[in-house]
């Protein structure tokens, strides 16, 4: 880290520009920084759901993806730069394999629910979707790396099945949806 922030405000924004880390200034609702921010807004989730108490392989694993979100963040606040390895999906297809082969098929739709901690997971895959969104749109405009957008792909998906087995890992299991329940 090059620089260290010793005052926190600087008010270089105030015209409605930010700063990239290459230097460059955009405007603050750029796809660029819209897109760092809801990996920022995914990232902080995370640490939200840390604050729970989970098996220690999980916080192990959520606290290595902040890491790669944090990258990935750099990532996107300079444009062109590379920072996730192409490796970095197929690790979160590894653990999505691990995970899910403890959980039963899914035969019913479900519903985010169950222990808080799977709650919260549910809410994490849902910023995570949007950030995907939000890279796919970036991406539409200027470069973004593949690793990147399918790391937001993978990570979603691993994040619904870590939803279902924190609920199975506390005893319980999915909150399923009943059709016409409300008719």
């Amino acid at each position: 880290m090059g620089h260290r922030l010793s005052k926190i405000y600087t008010r270089t924004g105030d015209a409605g520009t930010t700063g990239l880390g290459d230097g460059t200034r955009t405007a603050k609702n750029s796809a660029r920084v819209a897109a760092m921010g809801d990996v920022d807004e995914l990232n902080s989730l995370l640490g939200v759901i840390l604050c729970e108490d989970l098996p220690a392989e999980v916080r192990e694993l959520l606290t290595g993806i902040q890491h790669d979100l944090f990258d990935l963040g750099g990532e996107m606040s300079i444009p062109g730069a590379t920072l996730l390895k192409a490796t970095q999906p197929a690790r979160l297809e590894a653990a999505i394999d691990k995970y899910n082969a403890d959980l039963g098929p899914l035969k019913e739709f479900i519903l985010p629910g169950g222990t808080r901690s799977a709650a919260l997971t549910h809410l994490a895959r849902t910023v995570c979707r949007r950030a995907e969104r939000m890279a796919v749109a970036l991406a539409a405009e200027e470069a973004v790396s593949d690793a990147g957008r399918q790391y937001l792909n993978r990570l979603s998906d691993l994040l619904f099945v870590l939803g279902r087995w924190l609920n199975k890992a506390a005893g319980g299991g999915d909150v399923l949806w009943q059709k016409g329940r409300n008719a």
